[in-house]
């Protein structure tokens, strides 16, 4: 199984993404569950290393190099997600699907 953190603001709409996308990948029957956490607890959360794959909503992009230092320094990619990949309906969903299998490591 992988596993992938979004890491949002607060920790709410990321929430009903990671629920969501876990949802379709479950339909789908792909192997993939999808997780989320605020930004405050991000970096301690990359270097854990309990998860293959961080993607970063759009409300913290702000934090983004920080993020991907910790990606760097653990071996693990951080990936941005963009708008249109970021809306709790199905073309949303999909695109935040595809970005995941795109970028996750083998």
């Amino acid at each position: 199984m992988k596993k992938i953190l979004i890491i949002c603001a607060a920790g709410m709409s990321s929430s009903v993404m990671a629920q969501k996308t876990t949802d379709y990948f479950k339909q789908k029957v792909i192997d993939i569950v999808v997780d989320a956490t605020t930004a405050t607890e991000g970096t301690k959360a990359i270097e854990t290393r309990d998860f293959d794959l961080f993607i970063i909503s759009p409300q913290t992009k702000m934090y983004f190099k920080q993020f991907a230092e910790a990606g760097a320094r653990v071996g693990k990619p951080v990936v941005e997600i963009p708008f249109q990949a970021y809306i709790p309906i199905p073309s949303g969903i999909e695109k935040l699907a595809k970005l995941i299998t795109d970028n996750l490591p083998n």
